[in-house]
């Protein structure tokens, strides 16, 4: 009877943890909890400071079509396109403390949602509160896939003006006092109305004034 007693104390007591196992437990417990709401609190700091920089030092740029020279336009009745036209698109730098490096800039024109040109443009940096030019030409022969660009086009024709879309892909550096920020890739999309190119004139520039949209 005593040894059964015992028993049941013996296991009793060994499936309980004893106040000194408690007490070795408390330290570590303690020591999770509080590296936990350390790196809590760095990940949130780290994060407003993040944005507070953004905020700070984000690029505020705006751009628009200056002119633009269409002189060929023609659409023939296998959907091939013969072209040629120049844009003339002016983006400003209104940062006072950031300068911009443009390392890569690709145009793009499209008609009826069909990219018709395409052109790579020399990189180069623009400093605080400036504007410089960006002047795609596009020039060549391209077969027109989308459905609906014969019926658009001998619309547009009749009404004396195409509506051409030219998109700029630029990857750029800020150059902040003497730091340097990658990974800065914006798009400028320019929507023209363009008037049909005449006959009898080798040219076709029409000055735009057209806003166009910086999406960043």
């Amino acid at each position: 009877m005593a040894d059964a007693k015992q028993a049941n104390l013996s296991g009793a007591y060994y499936g309980r943890r004893s106040p000194a196992e408690h007490l070795r437990l408390q330290p570590c417990a303690c020591l999770f909890c509080t590296l936990f709401k350390l790196i809590f609190s760095i990940v949130v700091i780290l994060g407003i400071i993040v944005l507070v920089v953004w905020l700070v030092i984000r690029p505020t740029a705006s751009s628009h079509a200056e002119s633009a020279a269409l002189t060929q336009f023609a659409l023939s009745s296998s959907n091939t396109l013969d072209f040629n036209l120049t844009v003339d698109i002016a983006v400003r730098n209104r940062n006072k403390r950031i300068g911009i490096y443009y390392d890569y800039i690709e145009s793009q024109a499209f008609y009826d949602g069909d990219r018709f040109g395409f052109e790579l443009l020399p990189p180069f940096y623009q400093g605080h509160k400036t504007t410089s030019e960006i002047k795609p030409v596009f020039q060549g022969t391209q077969l027109m896939l989308g459905n609906s660009v014969s019926t658009t086009y001998n619309t547009e024709k009749g009404k004396g003006f195409y509506n051409v879309d030219v998109k700029v892909y630029t990857k750029l550096r800020l150059k902040i006092w003497i730091f340097k920020i990658h990974h800065v890739n914006p798009t400028i999309k320019c929507t023209l109305s363009l008037p049909v190119p005449s006959n009898t004139s080798s040219t076709s520039t029409v000055n735009l004034g057209t806003d166009c949209d910086v999406d960043y």
